[in-house]
Order: C-alpha cells, then sequence, then structure tokens
C-alpha cells in the first residue's frame, strides 16, 4: 500500500507488516499482555512514540537550520551552535506531551 500523502512510501499499515513480519510487534504485544508496558496514559507507550517522533523532527529541523549535523566538525565553521533544550508540554490526540525542545545559541531557532 502507498502513502497517499507521500507517493512511493509506505503507509503506517505497511510498516506494522513489516514489524509484524519481524516479530518485533508480537514482542511488544507480549510485553504489554504481561502487563510490562502501558499503551496510554502518562508513561503509556504512544505517547512516548509521539514524543520520540516529535523530538527526532525538532532535532532535524535545528540541523536544516543550523547547516550541519550534531557532533560534526563543521559546527567550527558557523557561529551559531546548539544549546541545550527548554521543556515544552504540547497538546496532541493523545494526551499533554512533555517535549524537550532544542535551542541554538543565535536563539533564531523558532520551530
Amino acid at each position: 500500500m502507498i502513502d497517499e500523502k507521500n507517493p512511493g512510501e509506505p503507509s503506517g499499515q505497511d510498516l506494522v507488516e513489516q514489524l509484524k513480519a519481524s516479530g518485533q510487534l508480537d514482542a511488544l504485544f507480549a510485553q504489554i499482555d504481561a502487563g510490562g508496558v502501558e499503551l496510554t496514559g502518562d508513561g503509556g507507550f504512544v505517547p512516548a512514540l509521539v514524543k520520540a517522533a516529535l523530538e527526532r523532527g525538532l532535532q532535524a529541523e535545528l540541523t536544516s537550520h543550523l547547516g550541519y549535523e550534531k557532533g560534526s566538525s563543521e559546527a567550527l565553521k558557523h557561529a551559531n551552535s546548539r544549546n541545550g533544550t527548554t521543556p515544552k508540554t504540547v497538546e496532541s490526540e493523545v494526551g499533554p506531551i512533555e517535549l524537550d525542545v532544542p535551542r541554538d545559541r543565535g536563539g533564531s531557532f523558532t520551530p
């Protein structure tokens, strides 16, 4: 199945099927069934997955903004650099998510 929003990319369903085929989805569900992992709520798997996806996107935006990868020697050639994170709570379909939003020394990064 092709993702209609991103032709040529696998859909969410395709990715689920790949996880099933690899056995990774069964391993996750076994942990959920055993009570070791909550799906929803504070500390749940779904909110944690959303948090990870959003923070990864924010880091990618900062990399694009700065013009070099984190840890790259290219940083020495640029006046602006990474400067930690700031906590921010955002509302999502799975509830509030506490994000660590990256920032830059120049204060010009506004995601």
